[in-house]
């Protein structure tokens, strides 16, 4: 099969334990949204062959990527490729609930693994992420399921995405305390544009030895350059077919801060002869916690293109001018109180001096 290539000398993808008790991860994960949507299937298996051969191991898809679709795509192409033990797969339930459950429950947590497993053509899940927060759910009750489903062989590790930092530690404290599976990994959105997990989340993810998979890496595409202060976005790009998608939109991230960003990224960019996907890429490969981070693309060419970010690292001086470039201050309470009154070492680390 044909893939993409490019000048690039591809070395081994670094890779990197997920959090204190996960599987070793490659640098990059490939993130399957865009398979059943954007993507069709031979395009979806082209992107899988690549991802491998590239040395790329981390799956990431979720039960609501276009109604399953997505799964089944992997599922195929596993079976095609003969195993795939060889790579480690991550799913997720909670915004798909079985009638009559709640996405956290019990019951809904065993029915949505079960038909992943169906879709992924799978034994075993080397990765369950609870899509979020399930406020009507004791997080208990999930954690007890999970624990359940990690005895029984059908999940292997943990995780959650999109939760809140005080979230995150009743989760840890509550598997804990219980004996229950800990989470190993957490998946929140995390680039140069969105620092917001930095106040709470991530110190909270680095107490409790949870490992990051950011996703939306590049802000939406907006790290890479291509949108224009002055020119809304159209044709076939993640904000050309929907201006006002969520977080990403246009005009919610078409800002003096976000152009003042962009303006450092390009400048590092052009001192390497490196597009500014690169940049941004390696600057959260920089950030604590972060083991993996996902990689959505709508077609092979724009896969192969991240992926020669794999081996590219930034210079001390260049972290600390773009997380100043991207640096907000501080609420000035209770954040900037705590810190001129007992200090917060987390924060130093993340933030510019």
């Amino acid at each position: 099969m044909n893939t993409p290539t490019s000048n690039a000398k591809f070395t081994e993808m670094p890779s990197k334990r997920l959090g204190q008790t996960g599987p070793t991860v490659s640098l990059h994960a490939l993130g399957t949204m865009t398979f059943g949507a954007e993507t069709d299937e031979s395009d979806a298996h082209r992107m899988l062959d690549l991802f491998v051969d590239r040395g790329g191991n981390l799956i990431d898809t979720a039960d609501v990527y276009s109604d399953g679709a997505s799964e089944e795509m992997i599922g195929r192409w596993g079976k095609t490729r003969g195993h795939m033990d060889d790579l480690i797969v991550a799913t997720k339930c909670r915004f798909s609930p079985t009638p009559g459950s709640q996405g956290g429950s019990r019951r809904a947590v065993f029915k949505r693994v079960d038909a992943s497993l169906r879709r992924l053509n799978l034994d075993s899940i080397d990765l369950l992420f609870i899509h979020g927060w399930d406020d009507e759910t004791d997080v208990a009750e999930t954690l007890a399921a999970l624990g359940d489903l990690v005895r029984a062989g059908k999940i292997h590790h943990v995780g959650w995405s999109n939760v809140t930092g005080w979230q995150l530690e009743r989760i840890c404290s509550a598997a804990a305390v219980n004996g229950l599976p800990v989470p190993c990994a957490l998946q929140p959105q995390y680039s140069l544009l969105e620092r917001g997990i930095e106040l709470e989340v991530l110190p909270c993810a680095l107490e409790n030895g949870v490992g990051l998979t950011p996703w939306s890496p590049l802000g939406g595409g907006w790290l890479t350059g291509k949108y224009a202060a002055d020119k809304r976005p159209t044709g076939q790009t993640r904000l050309g077919d929907d201006p006002n998608r969520g977080v990403e939109a246009y005009d919610k991230r078409n800002t003096e801060r976000t152009h003042s960003i962009l303006r450092a990224v390009s400048a590092v960019a052009e001192c390497h002869g490196r597009p500014m996907s690169h940049v941004a890429l390696a600057w959260l490969a920089s950030r604590p916690g972060v083991a993996s981070i996902l990689l959505g693309a709508r077609n092979a060419d724009q896969l192969a293109a991240n992926l020669d970010a794999a081996d590219f690292a930034l210079h001390e001086e260049e972290i600390k001018a773009l997380t100043q470039a991207s640096d907000a201050p501080l609420p000035d309470y209770p954040y900037g109180f705590v810190r001129d009154w007992s200090g917060v070492a987390h924060w130093d680390r993340f933030r510019a001096s």
